[in-house]
């Protein structure tokens, strides 16, 4: 009897079709604009995400632009200050913050996190180490260290400074800047000694700018995971984005984006 129904046959329709639709369209009245993917991003991390020639650029520019094509959505940017991107995205001005972030257990509390790259650091000093800087030890203890305000290279430098203080070792002068190509400039003119800077970001340094910088001591905290944030409970926009992902990474665009901005292997997780 139930099937002649027409009212019963119209709702078995409707539900059998809003489940053959695609995520996104189930996620997309939570999005700030419908059909758009509006991410946070800020522009001074090379080689993640930068300003260059007047436009924005970089591996995260380059992967949330293939994301957002496998997931069917216009990306959008936002550009904003790297300790205003959580905020905003609490507050609903944002869909998600694709900026190079860091996972640690304070960013946890406050956002969901969909990884897509691990890295390690690395000490980064004018071509032919001045200071006599060894790595991320206590030669750095007197020493100016130019960091990004906010990131977590600047966490790094004052965890340093009281293993030089412990030490009964002068304390580190702990530069913060807006952007780490500012740190750079600083350290290629004398003013700090040395740069606390990602591996691909130093990669990406010593290949533009042949001979002026080296590396000095081991990498370090090299299994640290860096991510797509997402608001806290947000299911529905996490599970897009690692189908997004996993899109990527069989059709071979994501290792592609890999080799085009020469990071090295160990840095996939897929």
């Amino acid at each position: 009897m139930s099937r002649h129904n027409p009212r019963i046959r119209l709702a078995a329709v409707l539900v059998a079709l809003s489940a053959s639709l695609p995520l996104c369209s189930q996620a997309a009245s939570e999005f700030v604009t419908p059909g758009k993917l509006t991410y946070g991003t800020a522009a001074t991390f090379m080689p993640f995400e930068f300003m260059k020639d007047g436009k924005l650029t970089g591996f995260d520019i380059d992967m949330i632009n293939a994301l957002s094509k496998e997931i069917k959505l216009t990306p959008v940017a936002m550009p904003m200050e790297f300790k205003g991107l959580i905020p905003a995205l609490q507050g609903k001005r944002l869909d998600i913050i694709n900026s190079a972030m860091y996972v640690n257990p304070t960013r946890a509390a406050q956002v969901d996190f969909v990884p897509y790259l691990k890295i390690g650091s690395q000490v980064i000093v004018r071509k032919g180490n001045p200071a006599g800087i060894t790595g991320r030890d206590l030669s750095l203890c007197g020493k100016n260290i130019a960091v990004t305000l906010g990131g977590i290279e600047e966490s790094q430098a004052r965890e340093d400074n009281k293993h030089c203080l412990a030490a009964s070792k002068p304390a580190i002068n702990v530069m913060t800047f807006p952007a780490a190509t500012d740190s750079a400039v600083a350290v290629a003119q004398g003013r700090a000694d040395a740069e606390f800077l990602s591996t691909p970001g130093s990669v990406a340094l010593m290949t533009e700018k042949p001979g002026m910088f080296e590396t000095t001591g081991d990498e370090f905290e090299a299994n640290t995971h860096i991510a797509i944030a997402v608001r806290k409970g947000d299911t529905e926009t996490k599970a897009l984005l690692e189908k997004g992902l996993q899109a990527m990474v069989k059709d071979g665009t994501y290792q592609q984006l890999i080799e085009k901005w020469h990071f090295p292997a160990s840095v996939s997780i897929f």
